[in-house]
């Protein structure tokens, strides 16, 4: 009893001298919960991947845990950010971000400029990569609950480095950019977070920033944007060796950036290209071997052999030792995957790469699965005043709505990166409307990464980018064109007909055109800078082209002597300008003309006046000069009173004059428009616009010029009656029906049909010498009669085979009435 009651006494009195120092503890511990947390255990050993991230579930736990509550690390010295928070997450969030996918892009390109920068200094000092996993340079991505790991192996950041590049805008970002451009002109802040760190709190509510220099100790940065931040020396985490490792506790509606597709997507999509090799921490499973329990293996002896082969197995093992059975079982396995495996071959010489890694490449960056080659590429790299790397594609076929949403679409196919970082596909300052086909992508050294792509867009250095880039796509264009052998002159085609070299490329360039044919009539149009090179891709049919393709310049080089202009007509169908009686004469002189059918070409020729010195002549309009001849002069005063006479009865059909023509040679007349004014196929188009306006156009329309044939027959009878009897009200009639002919036949739209046609009956009526008096004959109409009995009876046989019986005479049906009677 005694013993027991000092057994207790000296438990109580330990309990008392324990008491007051734990209870000033938990008291201390309680006044610092609101603010602060006590500081988590060392973690001793990596249990992740080799030389990866730790992946414990128990510092998972603890971390998650603690760091629930946002709060600050009790041992951490405290700083003020310098800038006001509320006015940093509003610029972040809603004036530079606001697709929060990029938070990732932002901090992976952060990872790959720390690793560019310890990679340079290696150059010169190789013991700064350290040995081991530490000289690995790489990123890896990892996942656990809800905290999310970016880490990578690049220069780090002392203590210092991350009060001043993490604690302040003024230090980083655009201002960071400004004060480097003034002071020493160098753009590369290789190394150093800028704007873009921030935009990791568009999904996570708190980050810790963990980071190992080679000249300092671990620290660690950590905030939760409440205007506070705290660094503090690393002695609980494992050891970094060097680099940095972020990790980001994502808000609740963040999760979906846990998931590995998520992850796999966002580096496939913005940072597929990034010079270092990706990884995430991912899962898989994979087939084992595992043994057999007792039980198992004693059920499956028990059953007998069901093949010889099975038998004969059982045999050699019962000879020899009996080999341990297994089975295959599915198991989850965690490896590190890397994710951005694909080249950027970009960055390679273009001598290096092979036909097959461009075509690879191109189907890779424009995710067409199709087995076609693109038609043509061009990889080049740009140096001066703004550097940049680019590889373009024409692709093989032209998408179906690439001209019906031409000017409402803002889509490019043009790609921009920034030191292999990617930032848009939207960007169509790059590249003009008419080049929006093709596709391809920009990488440039010089860009600013961490500002809106609207702020981007107003960037001096876009403008120089894109005047080499027009310049590079319409080399690319000219040399297919170039390097096709139905674009080959004569004189070359048959040496190259002899070696039998470019068969691949054989019609290459007649395929783009007629896939983008009408890209380069809408560049002519659209870009005066760049329209005599563009004028050098144009193709078109000829009266002298066989059916092909043929050049400007192959057009000029088959240009009779003397020959000051190049001809062209304009129509909606080739088979159409053929028959054109605009063509006559000119076919007959052995002058070659150009074939223009595409509406869009009637505007084309509104901007390509000249080339190569040579101006362009619509034969169907006025001011057409083919050679000279000789009585000229001599048939105007011989025809002088008849055109004086047309011109004076045409005075209601608004024609501007009436002159000898020298266009025609076997029509009599043609109906001509003034130079500048609108051709009958334009007035066509535009009458056919849904939103016309007739008044607007009738500025527009050019004066008509009725040309008339002096060698053909009927203007000789024609000036003969003009001569004996002016006033002939026939000779006026047939006058006015020529021209309303001619009309037709030029192209144009009659104001009046019906006019045209009963002109047309009373010159039937004339021929067949029928009195232009005859009238026609009054309709007869019959009188209306009583309905028969046979009348009756079609009506009762209609009727009842609409309603499906037997019909019965009308006799048979009164006296079948009266018996009901």
């Amino acid at each position: 009893m005694r013993k027991r009651t000092l057994v207790s006494v000296l438990f109580l009195f330990s309990l008392l001298f324990l008491l007051p120092d734990q209870g000033t503890k938990l008291h201390a511990n309680a006044e610092d919960s609101s603010d602060e947390v006590t500081d988590p255990p060392k973690v001793e050993e990596k249990i992740g991947g080799h030389g990866g991230l730790s992946t414990d579930s128990d510092v998972v736990h603890r971390e998650s845990e603690s760091m629930s509550k946002k709060t600050l690390r009790s041992n951490a010295e405290k700083f003020e950010f310098q800038a006001e928070v509320s006015r940093l997450m509003d610029i972040i969030i809603n004036s530079l971000y606001s697709n929060k996918d990029i938070f990732l892009r932002e901090l992976i390109s952060n990872a790959s400029d720390a690793l560019d920068k310890i990679r340079f200094l290696a150059l010169t000092d190789k013991d700064v990569l350290g040995e081991g996993d530490t000289a690995k340079l790489e990123i890896q991505l990892d996942k656990a609950k809800k905290i999310l790991s970016i880490r990578d192996r690049g220069i780090g950041m002392t203590k210092e480095d991350l009060i001043k590049n993490l604690g302040t805008i003024a230090k980083s970002g655009t201002s960071a950019f400004v004060e480097k451009m003034q002071s020493s002109g160098d753009l590369n802040l290789i190394g150093q977070f800028g704007v873009g760190f921030y935009s990791a709190y568009l999904v996570a509510d708190y980050i810790e920033v963990i980071s190992k220099h080679n000249d300092d100790s671990q620290y660690v940065w950590e905030s939760k944007a409440d205007g506070k931040f705290a660094v503090s020396e690393d002695t609980w985490n494992e050891p970094l060796g060097r680099g940095t490792e972020i990790r980001l506790h994502l808000r609740d509606e963040a999760g979906e950036y846990l998931e590995e597709s998520k992850l796999k997507d966002l580096v496939k999509r913005y940072s597929e290209f990034i010079n270092f090799p990706i990884s995430l921490w991912a899962s898989k499973e994979v087939e084992t071997e595992v043994p057999v329990e007792e039980d198992e293996s004693t059920d499956e002896e028990t059953e007998t052999p069901s093949t010889e082969e099975e038998k004969e197995e059982d045999a050699e093992e019962e000879d020899g030792e009996k080999k341990q059975k297994t089975k295959k079982v599915k198991e989850t396995v965690y490896e590190w995957e890397l994710l951005n495996d694909v080249k950027a071959i970009w960055l390679r010489s273009p001598k290096e790469v092979t036909e097959e890694e461009y075509t690879k490449f191109y189907h890779s960056l424009s995710k067409d699965f199709t087995e076609e080659k693109p038609m043509a590429w061009s990889h080049f790299n740009a140096e001066g005043d703004v550097e940049f790397k680019a590889v373009l594609y024409v692709p093989p076929k032209a998408p179906h709505d690439l001209y019906e949403s031409y000017y409402n679409s803002n889509k490019a196919n043009l790609k921009l990166y920034v030191r292999r970082v990617f930032i848009s596909d939207e960007f169509d300052e790059l590249l003009p409307k008419y080049l929006s086909f093709l596709k391809g992508l920009v990488d440039s050294d010089t860009l600013p990464l961490n500002v809106s792509r609207e702020m981007l867009q107003q960037h001096s250095s876009l403008k120089t980018i894109k005047k080499k880039l027009i310049r590079k796509a319409l080399d690319m264009i000219r040399k297919l064109a170039e390097e096709d052998p139905d674009e080959i002159h004569d004189d070359d085609k048959k040496d190259l007909e002899k070696s039998g070299e470019n068969d691949e490329k054989k019609g290459q360039y007649t395929k783009f055109w007629n896939e983008f044919g009408k890209s380069v009539k809408l560049g002519i149009i659209e870009d005066a800078a760049n329209r005599n090179r563009l004028a050098k891709l144009l193709r078109f049919e000829t009266t002298k082209s066989d059916g092909k393709l043929t050049s400007l310049d192959q057009y000029i080089k088959r240009m009779k002597k003397g020959q000051k202009d190049v001809f062209y007509i304009t129509g909606s169908s080739k088979e159409q300008l053929e028959k054109s009686p605009f063509l006559e004469r000119l076919i007959k002189k052995g002058y070659e003309v150009i074939f223009f059918t595409d509406p869009v070409d009637e505007y084309l020729m509104q901007y390509l006046m000249d080339y190569e010195d040579k101006k362009f002549q619509n034969v169907s309009k006025e001011g057409l000069k083919v050679g000279k001849d000789s009585k000229d002069k001599e048939l105007k005063e011989a025809f002088k009173e008849l055109t004086k006479w047309w011109k004076g009865n045409l005075a209601s059909e608004n024609v501007d004059d009436v002159k000898i023509s020298n266009r025609l040679a076997d029509t009599p007349c043609v109906v001509v428009t003034s130079k500048f004014g609108w051709s009958a196929n334009m007035e066509r188009i535009m009458q056919s616009q849904t939103l016309s306006d007739a008044n607007k156009q009738a500025y527009m329309r050019g004066k008509r010029v009725l040309e008339i044939n002096p060698r053909h027959p009927i203007i000789k009878e024609l000036k003969d009656r003009i001569a004996s009897d002016p006033e002939d009200e026939s000779v006026k009639e047939t006058a006015q029906l020529m021209y309303q002919t001619a009309l037709i036949e030029s192209g144009f739209l009659l104001n009046d049909p019906k006019d045209f046609a009963a002109r047309i009956y009373n010159s039937v009526k004339s021929s067949l010498k029928i009195s232009p008096d005859a009238v026609v004959d009054e309709e007869v109409e019959a009188a209306e009669e009583p309905e028969t009995s046979e009348a009756t009876e079609t009506k009762s046989d209609d009727l009842a085979g609409g309603l499906n019986i037997e019909a019965e005479p009308v006799e048979q049906q009164e006296e079948n009435t009266k018996d009901e009677l």
